[in-house]
């Protein structure tokens, strides 16, 4: 009975040590995303884009705390540049086929690296599913406050976001609401305007820049699993 009882008591902390190794993803930060068609805009507008602009975008997050699979990533960012075959989150088309350009944080480490990868694919379900490149660049993102929507995202020479807060002279038609909401998971996000929104690197068969357009988010994230 006592010999029962050990192995029991063994056998249970055994399976407590091994729970406890199971490693778990939870991570808060700051997003940015901009797209080649308006967010906020009136319907008359955005119709008149849709399957004609609005198939590309950049987005970018910057993890300030947490670890993902057991690998912390505080102050690291990603992110992901996107090609579809048609208007980016048109309700009526809501599967599209993309191609993806993954640009991770320089600073990261190998294991980092990937992890990042992980996540940003986590993040944005199928728009990062097929990644034709990855790129390592110096990323850098700055922000004053979430509400005041001033941010700037930039991975060395290849791909950059800056924004600001919507003012009332951005608006043209003045019926003008959030028609597309943003891209991935987002804790808390507000469309902003776009200054600058650029791609210059390869794998996508096209490069861009965007600017002065109606066309991003910037909000928080945390994912925990």
């Amino acid at each position: 009975m006592k010999t029962f009882t050990l192995l029991a008591v063994t056998s249970l902390l055994a399976f407590t040590a091994m729970g406890a190794d199971i490693s778990t993803s939870r991570l808060h930060g700051e997003y940015i995303e901009a797209r080649t068609a308006d967010v906020y805009t009136g319907p008359c507008f955005a119709n008149s884009e849709t399957e004609l602009a609005g198939n590309l975008a950049v987005m970018g997050w910057k993890v300030e705390k947490g670890a993902w699979q057991g690998v912390a990533l505080d102050g690291l960012s990603v992110m992901g540049v996107v090609r579809a075959e048609g208007t980016l989150g048109d309700f009526m088309h809501p599967v599209i086929p993309t191609k993806a350009v993954l640009i991770v944080d320089q600073r990261a480490t190998p294991e980092q690296r990937l992890a990042l990868q992980q996540f940003a694919q986590r993040m944005s379900g199928n728009l990062l599913k097929d990644v034709v490149r990855v790129e390592t660049q110096p990323i850098e993102f700055t922000s004053a406050d979430i509400h005041s929507r001033k941010a700037k995202m930039i991975a060395g020479n290849l791909a950059k976001i800056e924004t600001r807060a919507l003012e009332v002279t951005d608006q043209i038609c003045h019926n003008e609401s959030v028609y597309y909401k943003p891209l991935t998971p987002v804790e808390h996000a507000m469309a902003a305007y776009t200054l600058e929104q650029s791609y210059q690197g390869k794998g996508l068969g096209t490069v861009w820049s965007y600017p002065d357009h109606r066309s991003a988010y910037v909000g928080t994230f945390q994912y925990q699993d």
